[in-house]
Formats: C-alpha cells, structure tokens, sequence
C-alpha cells in the first residue's frame, strides 16, 4: 500500500507546478502573432474553460481515494477498455512531453555556454537529471512534494518579479487593440493556451499518497487554478504592454525582461525558466510512473508494475521502467515537439471526466463527496467547450493520437490474451 504523505498545500504547490512549466515562457508570444492585443481575451476565455472542468474535476475527484486519477474515474464510469484509453494517453503525455522538456532545458542552458549543445554533454545531462529526479521518487512521496513545494516557490518568485517590476513599465499605446482576429485564429489561440492550462489532472494521478484525498482534491484544484489563471493573464500584459516586438520572440519573457530591467533581467527570467522546467520535469515522473502501477492493479498491465518497496512504500518498477523510457525517448528523439497529440489527448480526457460527472451522478447517487451546484450543467459546457477547441486541430494531428491509440490498445490486447492462457493453463 502507498504512504499517503501529501499535505493540502503540497497539492496545491504540485498541481502549480505540473501546470506552469516551460509553455508560459514561449506562448505569450505565439498567442499574440494569432490573436494580437485580444490575445488577452483568449487568455480569460481559456482560463474560463479550464475553471469549469477544474468544477467538474473537483467533484469526480473526491469520490476516489485510490491511486489513478481521470483513469480510475473512467474506469467506474464507463468500463475497462476507455479507462485503459485515458491511462494509455496519459501516459503519453507525460511520457512525450519530458522528452521535449528535458531538451528544451538542456536549449535554455546553452545560453551560458554552447558546451551545452555537445551530444555526449546533452546525452549526459538527461541521464544525470533523470537520475536524480527518479532518486527522489523511488526514496518515498514525501520528499518528491519538498522538492515539488522548493521548485513550485522558485519558478513562481521570478513570474512574480516580472509581473510586479513590468506593470511599472508598461506602454499603454502597445495595448491599444487594432483589427480584431478572425474567429479562426481566435480558436487556434486557445487551443494552444490549453497546453499552457493544461496539466492538472497529473496532480490528481497520486490520489493514493494524499492525506485526506475527498477534501483536500476540491481545495487543491479551485486554489491552484486560480493562482495560475492569475499569473498568465497579467504575464500576457506584461509581455504585450512592455515588448514591442513580442510577435517574433523566441523567448518572449526574458526578452521583455531585458527591456525593462537590462540584461541581468533577462538572465533572471532565464533561471526562472530551467528552474520552471525542472519543476515540470519532476511531477511528470511522479504522476507518470504511478500509471502502470494503477493499470496493473486493474490486470490492464503484467502485475510486476504494482510492486511496492518494503521500505518506502513507492512503485518502484513503475518508477524505474518509467524513468528509463523518459530517459531513451529523450536521448533518441531530441527536441520532439508533443504539443499536439498532448492537447488532443487531454481534450479527450477532459470530455470523457465531464461525462463520468454526469454517469456517477445516476449511478452513485449516494456516495458522500464534494458536489458543484448545477454540476450536470458545467460537465455538458465542458464536453461541448473540448469539441470547440478539437474543431481547431488538424486532420494530421488527430490521425496521430489515433496512431498512438492504436498501439496501447493492442498492447492492451496482447496482455489480455497472455492473462487468460495463463489462466487455463
């Protein structure tokens, strides 16, 4: 059995940072180059979205105490085969989008020296990094949320300086809004912002480690969604009312940052960024490697995955059959962009937790848990809110999901078949 040692605001601090991670500091400029000043619309209307299925997150949530997050709220609702989907994809997620954050740390550090760009220095460092990360977690889930709160308060401390320093700095005649976007762009703006947004459903993986899970989920998704709701929109000010060229930046903060504080300013803003990432980098080892665990103790993975250490009551070979996969999709497949099988997956998984709001309503009535008023309600405006943005994407990027789909369901298939010879023979 897993040791339930998260705390409220360590859940709080890990749903933070599984959300702000490396996207904050690139997307203000990729939503401004679509949607301009109106970007800022985007940014309120996405943060809506997000709070109506956080709502919906907050109810489904607290009536699970197990490990497994939207997998297991899949599984009681709707039956083992697209609760293996959610499980599957989730894992993904987690596991594509550590391959594109690690290398993109490893980009960010070459900023002080190209040594950094070496590939026996780049193979090192994700080796070196993934160690240390993965040490953390096999030694138990306590330590895992120290390093979660340390690395939460240091990538938040730099976005608060930025935020506080640059409203002084603001040009108001940068904020003045011009031709409004079409409806086109408009949509493809918040799509995008949905990978910023996104990520909280990996805090709610580790429903087993948490003291208190029925009470503290609710609180720790509605507080952490509007801290974070709070510092993008006035990140997007910041960034728009103090970098005139915002559209064509690559690194949209730091170069904001330089212009109003000078190079040191820039060099902060950097820090923040790898420290950011390294922040992301340990909750996607930490939500993702309970994701075999979970599907093991449903017989959707080989039993071998839910062996718990005798001393720090952890899934340790979840843990290291995790890490190591991160390690070598990392190392092979370098700056591996999953932006967009990663949004269409959570889009998915967030249509799919609405509509178990609504199944869980009728067939546990009875079950004692946090309930959202009109809660039937927000989980339809959340499933037709996820078919808006899945509108945006491209026929290629659904094609891919459904790739990927696929190959976990035959895995899916093969086990099942091994598991019932076994049985008879």
């Amino acid at each position: 059995m897993l040791k339930r040692g998260i705390q409220k605001w360590d859940l709080v601090f890990l749903i933070i940072n599984s959300v702000i991670g490396a996207g904050i500091f690139a997307l203000p400029a990729k939503v401004f180059a679509l949607s301009g000043v109106y970007s800022i619309f985007a940014f309120l209307l996405c943060a809506l979205v997000m709070m109506v299925l956080i709502l919906v997150f907050a109810e489904v949530s607290s009536r699970f105490e197990q490990t497994g997050g939207p997998y297991l709220y899949v599984l009681t609702a709707f039956g083992k085969i697209p609760a293996f989907i959610i499980g599957w994809l989730l894992m993904l997620t987690r596991l594509f989008s550590y391959a594109t954050l690690i290398n993109l740390l490893i980009l960010y550090l070459s900023f002080f020296s190209d040594t950094f760009n070496l590939p026996e220095v780049r193979i090192g460092l994700i080796l070196l990094i993934t160690g240390l990360i993965t040490y953390f977690n096999w030694i138990g889930v306590k330590n895992t949320a120290r390093v979660s709160n340390v690395l939460t308060v240091a990538k938040l401390f730099p976005l608060a300086v930025f935020i506080i320093i640059g409203l002084f700095y603001i040009d108001f005649d940068l904020m003045k809004g011009g031709t409004p976007p079409n409806w086109s762009d408009f949509s493809a703006s918040t799509l995008l912002l949905i990978f910023a947004f996104g990520g909280f459903e990996a805090g709610l993986v580790n429903s087993g480690e948490i003291v208190n899970p029925k009470k503290n989920l609710p609180f720790g998704l509605i507080t952490a969604a509007a801290i974070i709701a709070g510092f993008y929109i006035l990140i997007q000010v910041v960034s728009i009312g103090t970098l005139p060229d915002l559209a064509n930046s690559d690194k949209p903060l730091a170069d904001a940052a330089t212009g109003f504080m000078g190079w040191y300013g820039g060099m902060f803003i950097t820090i923040g960024a790898v420290v950011s990432i390294m922040g992301t980098l340990n909750v996607q080892i930490l939500s993702g490697s309970r994701l075999p665990y979970a599907l093991s103790l449903e017989n959707q993975l080989p039993a071998l995955f839910g062996k718990v250490h005798p001393k720090f009551a952890t899934p340790y070979v979840s843990i290291l059959f995790f890490a190591s996969l991160v390690a070598l999709v990392a190392i092979i497949w370098g700056f591996m962009s999953s932006l967009a099988v990663s949004v269409i997956s959570r889009l998915i998984l967030y249509a799919l937790v609405a509509a178990s709001l609504i199944k869980l309503r009728k067939s546990h009535p009875e079950d004692k848990h946090f309930k959202i008023p009109y809660g039937n309600y927000l989980a339809i405006a959340g499933i037709i809110a996820t078919i808006w943005l899945l509108s945006g994407s491209q026929a290629e990027e659904i094609w891919d999901t459904l790739v990927w789909t696929g190959l976990g369901l035959g895995i899916f298939a093969i086990h099942r078949i091994f598991s019932k010879l076994r049985k008879k023979n």
